[in-house]
């Protein structure tokens, strides 16, 4: 691994950005979307409207140049006006990635999806918001919409590579959403984010993820961090839930999870890589943490489709943005 935590987290979640449809919309309209299963992200390039997700039934408005996220596990409405009878966006989508409403002259959006693997991400998932705005005055909505722009020049192109590039910046698109809602929410709820957000444990947490096969000691992580042992341990465990050596044994499930997903390695190959004495060392953590076996970890994950076929097929099934 890398040295960079919050890499680590995206590449260990396989997180993927598909540009996925969008809508223009006129008149008065409203487009109930039911709890989208995965990360959605739009991006409003014309015009204004209102916001309404399921948790919290407050209503902000969007204007042109905003940006949100939607972590997947909360319904929303979009909408000119709340009193407008919603329509279904399954449905309004389910002819194409693109729909038009009255004759979409006064708002237009464009969507992503983000797909995870269905093993680790809920790792990332699980610590998001319901919703992240990013708001078109903010400082990080300016590259947000230089990326856009180009992401939507690429998508309509014949270059070569356009395919290609296309996918490289819808990805760079939702890195971006995840470092507007790290730099400007404050302080995180206790879990990964605040972990890989956090200043004062980051040389600590660098050494884990550039070598967790290392058996680090307290007092080692301590000394990275410039505090002591005492002040380190109740510091880390207040901002990542759990104490510094538990989260060092956590991350290591969490790496040996995506080996038996995808790659051949025997069982104790993998135990030796990660710093563990003894094939049954090993089992006995994995089994701690994730629940189950390593073989049978790696049976039942092999059983599961994996991020670019859900890509695939969504894009083939042009389920839009709904």
């Amino acid at each position: 691994m890398s040295s960079d935590p919050f890499s680590d987290v995206l590449r260990l979640a396989d997180a993927k950005s598909v540009m996925s449809g969008g809508f223009a919309a006129g008149g008065t309209w409203a487009l109930r979307f039911p709890p989208p299963e995965k990360i959605k992200i739009f991006v409003v390039t014309k015009g204004s409207c209102w916001l309404q997700v399921d948790r919290d039934k407050k209503a902000l408005t969007l204007e042109q140049g905003d940006i949100f996220l939607v972590s997947g596990r909360e319904g929303f409405l979009l909408a000119s006006s709340l009193t407008a009878s919603p329509r279904d966006a399954r449905r309004v989508f389910s002819a194409g990635t693109f729909a038009q409403l009255g004759d979409g002259s006064d708002c237009t959006m464009t969507g992503l999806h983000v797909t995870l693997h269905p093993s680790c991400g809920p790792l990332l998932v699980d610590l998001l918001p319901a919703l992240i705005h990013v708001r078109a005055a903010s400082p990080q909505a300016a590259t947000l919409r230089w990326i856009m722009s180009e992401l939507l020049h690429e998508r309509s192109s014949n270059l070569p590579g356009a395919s290609v590039v296309s996918a490289q910046l819808a990805q760079v698109v939702f890195v971006q959403v995840l470092r507007a809602h790290l730099m400007s929410s404050g302080t995180l709820p206790t879990g990964w984010l605040r972990v890989i957000s956090d200043e004062r444990i980051a040389p600590a947490l660098r050494l884990m993820h550039g070598d967790p096969r290392r058996a680090w000691g307290l007092d080692e992580l301590a000394k990275a961090a410039a505090m002591s042992r005492t002040t380190f341990a109740v510091y880390f465990k207040s901002v990542a839930g759990v104490a510094p050596l538990a989260y060092l044994t956590e991350w290591r499930m969490r790496l040996a999870q995506k080996v038996l997903r995808d790659e051949n390695r025997s069982v104790s190959e993998l135990a030796e890589s990660l710093g563990y004495a003894s094939e049954s060392a090993f089992s006995n953590a994995f089994k701690r943490v994730t629940g189950s076996a390593p073989r049978n970890y790696r049976n039942a994950a092999r059983r599961l489709p994996s991020p670019s076929e859900d890509a695939r097929d969504l894009e083939l099934a042009g389920r839009g943005i709904a």
